[in-house]
């Protein structure tokens, strides 16, 4: 099953959303947890203990400190970046996919060496 954390700035209002769509969602906010004002890395070696993919806005560091984990053969069981808009006009979103620290069991093992990021950048009028 799917185990998620957000990040502590995550948006509540989609968290509740999550949840009303599936009440059984395992997921726990950072702050829950007793790591509110916890740096980064702090934050994702928590998850990555708890084998729990982080639901972040951060676009600016923790992307940067995942890749940190990951060059060091550290778990990292993944990092989803929501997409935020800016103004009426602007919106940025960012996807990104990781199946690194799976066990061999694991029915997606066979990616564990593939990965996903997209960065786009719309203008609607």
């Amino acid at each position: 099953m799917l185990k998620l954390a957000a990040d502590e700035n995550f948006n509540n209002d989609i968290i509740r959303g999550l949840l009303r769509r599936k009440p059984d969602l395992d997921i726990v906010r950072i702050q829950d947890v007793g790591l509110s004002g916890a740096d980064d890395p702090t934050v994702l070696g928590w998850a990555a203990q708890e084998e729990r993919i982080l639901l972040t806005h951060d676009v600016k560091t923790i992307t940067r400190y995942a890749y940190k984990r990951v060059d060091a053969d550290q778990a990292m069981p993944g990092v989803f970046e929501v997409s935020r808009r800016f103004g009426d006009n602007w919106l940025l979103s960012i996807e990104a996919r990781t199946f690194l620290g799976l066990p061999e069991d694991d029915l997606f093992y066979s990616l564990r060496d593939d990965g996903f990021i997209q960065l786009e950048l719309a203008y609607y009028f």
